[in-house]
């Protein structure tokens, strides 16, 4: 049976609730989205007559709250139907949607819900609220708290109100439309603030909707797709690819439980489609690799052949490489080997999109030589977010891919990237000189990441303008693409390259637990743990394993020393945003006495 397009264009749908209405009227009776229910431990189906209908019900309960149209309203749930419906009764009221991190420190959540001025802020339950408290003295703009759970709490405040409560007892299924044009603020999204406050990006209904719609003309979303969602909502990649598209093309989406449950909900749901960011890759990689160590020498040269053959088939079929007598191999290869990593994803994932970084090229090349076909893209939150990414008619791993459709790019002074195009933001929340230094005059976007372009069109990055450390000697290091080198090595979680005006680099270093517990009985270390992690000796053993990663890059950009810890950073202790990345200066701040340490003397 072949496979079925509907796909809303921009001009039909208007608006994002206008997308919504229109898709619950051309296929009210299809499969809008599944989710696991606790109380049955069944995954639940829901259509999309029924989401309107729990949309409308919404909408009934924010007009008692007598909010006004541009009034802003804030989110903070794990991915779920929820989620879409507070969204989708919000727009269609004309309200501005502010997304929140669930995991967010409580200093983030008082500063994003003080400076866009929310009236409104939905929850999830006991662990959000215990966040607010701690800040909500300082919120007095702050109308209503409305939460998923009931929280038995002492300390009572007159904004909290269970849903049950907040909702009104009659049901009435119209859904009402009095959102905004296509042109004006449909939501504001706070980037993570690797360094400094995090700025609330503006982003209209067109914006949004011209990213998913230019998507949807580079790669083929049916109706019988289905998505799995784990990225947070709150991160625009997936609110946009993974909410907003499905949506667009009357594709379904299933909720996972939890990362911790992942691999399970994937061969329990078996998605056709998955959006993703390289740490993830980066795992499942370093699993196959820790699985392949405790194989026989023909196994792991089994593995390596499956990769080499499937990768040469990928090329061929591509257009960059002959026809090969070893791809006659293939059907064995793929049942021996590709078709175990595939049924680890559910068996029947046709394509998934990677971003958020770049994903190593080698790590990238595994996985669609094994035949899953990830596709790299690039974009930011002010790019609504997507700027370019690669077609499985045209998957060239290394690169970003070409721009989308109606998006232009070109490179800048110092080969900065800059875009323009119907998707770039309406500028920054409360923040005018920020905006003039992100968007110039001409209205191109400035990136801060640095690019080539080949005479095909396919983007390539290589560094970031900011992040680049400039030693003692003068000399320049991008440490992002060091950090990539280094982490592809099992035994280290999370890294952070430094020497910023010293003499020579080192780095910090989370090292993987199970990995270092193995590594110790291997080398019949015994001293005690935080001594063992400081000891030169073993310093020296794994610098020996740093080099082997960096050897490529020039002498200068050696490792000299390292300092190594087993405490992983995390969102709570504010040492990476929500969405992965490093924050640096807090880092460095965190570790101050391990890094004078590696640099005493010198």
């Amino acid at each position: 049976m072949p496979h079925l397009t509907d796909v809303i264009s921009v001009q039909q749908a208007g608006t994002l609730a206008g997308l919504f209405r229109e898709r619950v009227q051309r296929s009210p009776d299809a499969l809008a989205y599944r989710h696991f229910d606790s109380d049955s431990q069944q995954w639940q189906e829901t259509t999309w007559q029924t989401m309107a209908a729990g949309v409308a019900h919404w909408q009934r309960a924010f007009q008692a709250e007598q909010l006004q149209a541009g009034d802003r309203v804030a989110v903070m749930l794990g991915n779920c139907r929820e989620w879409v419906v507070f969204d989708q009764a919000a727009l269609g009221l004309g309200l501005v949607v502010v997304p929140l991190f669930v995991n967010d420190c409580p200093e983030n959540l008082c500063y994003v819900l003080e400076d866009c001025g929310a009236k409104l802020l939905l929850i999830q339950g006991s662990r959000q609220w215990q966040q607010f408290v701690q800040v909500a003295d300082r919120l007095d703009h702050l109308q209503r708290v409305v939460t998923l759970e009931s929280i038995e709490t002492r300390q009572s405040d007159p904004r909290l109100q269970w849903i049950d409560e907040w909702l009104p007892k009659e049901q009435d299924s119209e859904l009402m439309a009095r959102e905004s044009n296509p042109d004006e603020l449909a939501t504001i999204v706070y980037t993570s603030g690797t360094s400094g406050r995090p700025k609330g990006v503006m982003l209209s209904h067109r914006n949004i909707l011209s990213d998913a719609y230019a998507g949807l003309q580079c790669i083929d979303i049916y109706t019988d797709d289905l998505f799995l969602s784990f990225l947070p909502l709150s991160h625009t990649l997936e609110r946009t690819i993974g909410y907003y598209l499905p949506i667009m093309a009357g594709a379904s989406v299933a909720f996972a439980r939890s990362i911790q449950q992942l691999n399970a909900d994937f061969k329990t749901v078996h998605p056709t489609i998955f959006v993703s960011v390289q740490r993830i890759f980066e795992r499942v990689h370093l699993r196959i690799e820790e699985q392949l160590r405790t194989k026989s020498a023909l196994i792991r040269k089994l593995f390596d052949w499956a990769v080499a053959v499937g990768w040469r088939r990928h090329e061929y079929r591509q257009g960059r490489a002959s026809w090969h007598p070893g791809s006659l191999l293939w059907p064995l290869l793929d049942r021996l080997v590709a078709r175990k990593i595939r049924d680890n994803l559910g068996g029947r994932v046709r394509l998934t999109v990677c971003g958020g970084a770049p994903l190593a090229p080698a790590i990238a090349r595994v996985f669609v030589g094994l035949d899953v076909q990830v596709l790299q893209g690039y974009g930011l939150t002010e790019s609504s977010p997507v700027i370019s990414v690669n077609s499985l008619q045209d998957n060239l791993p290394a690169s970003i891919g070409k721009p989308l459709p109606g998006i232009e790019v070109r490179l800048g002074e110092k080969d900065e990237l800059l875009a323009k195009g119907p998707n770039i933001m309406l500028g920054y929340w409360n923040n005018e000189q920020a905006t003039a230094d992100t968007i110039d005059a001409e209205g191109w976007l400035h990136t801060g990441d640095k690019a080539r372009i080949d005479e095909q069109g396919h983007i390539f990055l290589t560094g970031r303008l900011k992040e680049i450390l400039v030693l003692a000697n003068g000399e320049k290091i991008p440490p992002a693409e060091m950090e990539m080198a280094i982490i592809s090595d099992s035994l280290f979680e999370q890294v952070m390259v430094i020497g910023e005006q010293r003499p020579f680099l080192t780095v910090l270093a989370v090292l993987n637990k199970e990995q270092w517990e193995m590594l110790v009985e291997e080398r019949k270390w015994h001293p005690v743990q935080d001594e063992l992690l400081r000891d030169r000796s073993v310093e020296s053993v794994v610098l020996r394993r740093i080099t082997k990663r960096t050897a490529t890059f020039p002498g200068y950009a050696q490792i000299r020393r390292i300092s190594l810890t087993l405490t992983p950073w995390t969102i709570e202790n504010g040492l990476i945003t929500p969405t992965l990345k490093l924050r640096r200066n807090h880092i460095l701040k965190h570790h101050a006495a391990d890094v004078e340490r590696l640099y005493a003397g010198h």
